[in-house]
């Protein structure tokens, strides 16, 4: 079934697509959302990947972690990374904005492989168009590889409201897109600098997978101070005053700022690249770098809210996700090819060959929970954290199986094991 939206009205009573007043076409109920500010849609961070052979020369800035070193003009804090990166090396500039990471754990140093990701803060995104922070990136890529090639980039996308924060029953009314791979989880704890928030005090809620969409909605005022960052945000929720000061959409200071935030793994704008297709030519975007990307992140804005569904009730999206998904658009220097694009996700299938390896895999992933003790919900658990686990899911689901039956059906491989076997025979 699909979604619909409340009759969209203006002060005058007409229908109106910027209307602020919205009516339920069942009930008759108002809903008016004319004091709501939606102060800044806007990049919050961008993830550049890249491809080649790692300079040798590159690894004795690491010799001593921790310590100030010269790189590419700058000066750069060198240090080791946990593993759980990805990658070995960083060096970290927190004044210009970017964090390299570097040396693939998964790829030997004297291989070509994606020994690099290039991330980027808020302030250096909002500083340099997205034709010069491409070009600022890829000279990093250049001093750090040789036979370089880009390999596709992530992207967050944050708007900052007033005048409205998320309803007491916020988890019960959000939907996925009903795929067999649903997967809405609220996070039990986030921690930042000097705060910890904790689900269910009603402050950062989070849906959907780190490696796929991700939805987060928390009070930006709140973590802002945590992080020693509010005044940096304040300035830039301020611009619009200087513009026009009977703007309605004026920064309150005495109002907490909450952020809706949909976070986008490198895999899923590949899969736009792959997928989605200009109207005007018929050709796929093929896109692999942020400039590239840059005018298509409206499409991915409004393709976010659409998988993300917060309902008023069944039937019917709530009215602010209506004015959220419609009226937000992107803050970049670049025009927007929301109107010439299908937007659309190339999805690789589980199917022939790959999908013989996810039996073998899965038969060999539950013989080493036996060997190692480890139960089935904490390796379930574990295996939904791996990089692999969309094609795994989506290889069962064409076989009638969800989530949950896949589960029982590691826990009963488990199980047989187990009993035939002994635990670590």
């Amino acid at each position: 079934m699909s979604i619909k939206d409340f009759a969209r009205l203006d002060l005058n009573g007409e229908n109106s697509s910027e209307g602020r007043i919205f009516v339920d076409p069942g009930t008759a109920q108002i809903v008016d959302l004319c004091r709501v500010r939606l102060l800044r849609c806007g990049v919050d961070t961008v993830r550049q990947l890249y491809r080649g052979l790692l300079r040798p020369e590159l690894l004795c800035l690491f010799d001593k972690p921790g310590t100030i070193v010269d790189f590419a003009g700058e000066r750069w804090h060198a240090g080791r990374v946990s593993k759980d990166s990805g990658y070995q090396y960083k060096l970290q500039n927190a004044d210009l904005g970017f964090v390299l990471l570097l040396k693939n754990y998964n790829a030997k140093v004297e291989n070509i492989g994606p020994h690099l990701k290039i991330e980027v803060s808020p302030h250096a995104i909002d500083s340099l168009s997205p034709e010069r922070l491409q070009a600022r990136m890829d000279f990093y890529a250049e001093q750090i590889l040789t036979h370089i090639e880009r390999n596709q980039c992530a992207v967050h996308l944050a708007l900052d409201v007033q005048g409205w924060q998320p309803p007491a029953d916020l988890v019960a009314r959000m939907h996925c897109r009903a795929r067999s791979a649903r997967d809405i989880s609220g996070i039990k704890e986030i921690t930042w600098e000097t705060k910890s928030s904790v689900y269910g005090r009603g402050e950062t809620y989070m849906f959907g997978s780190a490696g796929g969409v991700q939805l987060a909605i928390y009070n930006k005022t709140e973590q802002a101070k945590a992080t020693d960052k509010l005044d940096y945000w304040e300035g830039v929720w301020r611009r619009r005053d200087s513009f026009d000061e009977g703007d309605p959409e004026n920064y309150n200071p005495d109002q907490d700022v909450w952020r809706v935030e949909l976070r986008y793994h490198h895999s899923i704008i590949q899969q736009f690249a792959s997928g989605s297709v200009d109207l005007q030519t018929g050709n796929a975007i093929e896109t692999n770098s942020f400039a590239a990307f840059a005018p298509h992140l409206d499409g991915l804005w409004r393709y976010g809210l659409r998988q993300f569904k917060l309902l008023a009730r069944p039937g019917y999206f709530e009215p602010i996700w209506t004015l959220i998904r419609d009226d937000a658009r992107v803050d970049l220097p670049v025009d927007s090819l929301l109107d010439d694009t299908d937007y659309r996700r190339s999805y690789k299938t589980s199917r022939g060959f790959s999908g013989k390896n996810v039996e073998l895999f899965l038969g060999n992933f539950v013989s080493l929970l036996a060997r190692e003790r480890v139960g089935a919900r904490k390796g379930f658990y574990r295996l939904k954290e791996w990089e692999c686990w969309p094609v795994i899911r989506d290889h069962y689901a064409a076989k009638g199986m969800d989530e949950d039956a896949l589960y029982k059906h590691i826990k009963g491989i488990l199980e047989e094991r187990h009993v035939r076997w002994g635990r670590a025979v």
